[in-house]
């Protein structure tokens, strides 16, 4: 009972972080924003990026974890986990880095482009454009799919970790989604085409979501 009342807490928690998270990437908040605070929108992201951190260690700290595990893995079969872990982990880098849009990520970017006087207001929070190349021509979103190889490549599995891993799942679903149709307003018939040629988060053409 204990166990099953730590599962919907820890999925309550998460959902008030993913709600809050998601509220702040609306397209809609971001003008409305940028109506009021004109070229001064370049710090929102990075304002976006700090608020999503602590929200998400408020999250980690207040979710109950009863530190009960489903395995935990022996030798050799533990390192060879840490060591697909690590290979995801490349990947996740292999992503950014394909993306060429790091610091825009970051909202470095941004900051560097107000400073010179050079920011567009039309950008919003960040410069959106499409990358064809590197781990993009594998699937649309490359960072979700290696970060979710990297947080379900676990050598021990406590209960808490695979709530959270399931929820994380469920969010990077859901948040491409939303992402995309954001995309397609902003990018337009390109954007179109490359989803259509490009599977979704699952790099196989049979799962295109």
């Amino acid at each position: 009972m204990k166990i099953f009342t730590e599962i919907i807490v820890t999925v309550l928690l998460f959902a008030i972080f993913a709600s809050i998270h998601s509220f702040l990437a609306q397209l809609s908040i971001k003008q409305r924003i940028a109506e009021e605070a004109g070229n001064k929108i370049a710090f929102y992201r990075i304002f976006y990026n700090a608020v999503s951190v602590i929200l998400f260690l408020f999250f980690w700290k207040l979710s109950p974890d009863s530190g009960y595990y489903l395995y935990d893995l022996d030798t050799p079969y533990d390192l060879i986990i840490v060591t697909l872990q690590i290979l995801s982990l490349f990947g996740i880098i292999w992503a950014f880095n394909s993306s060429r849009n790091s610091y825009e990520f970051l909202g470095l970017s941004q900051v560097k482009r107000y400073l010179r006087g050079e920011y567009q207001i039309s950008d919003l929070d960040e410069k959106n454009r499409l990358v064809f190349s590197g781990a993009y021509k594998l699937c649309r979103h490359p960072v979700y799919f290696f970060t979710i190889l990297f947080l379900g490549l676990r050598p021990a599995m406590s209960v808490f970790y695979l709530v959270f891993f399931i929820c994380s799942v469920v969010y990077f679903y859901i948040g491409s989604l939303l992402e995309e149709k954001r995309l397609e307003k902003i990018l337009g018939e390109a954007y179109i085409e490359y989803k259509n040629k490009v599977p979704g988060i699952i790099p196989f053409k049979i799962l295109r979501k």
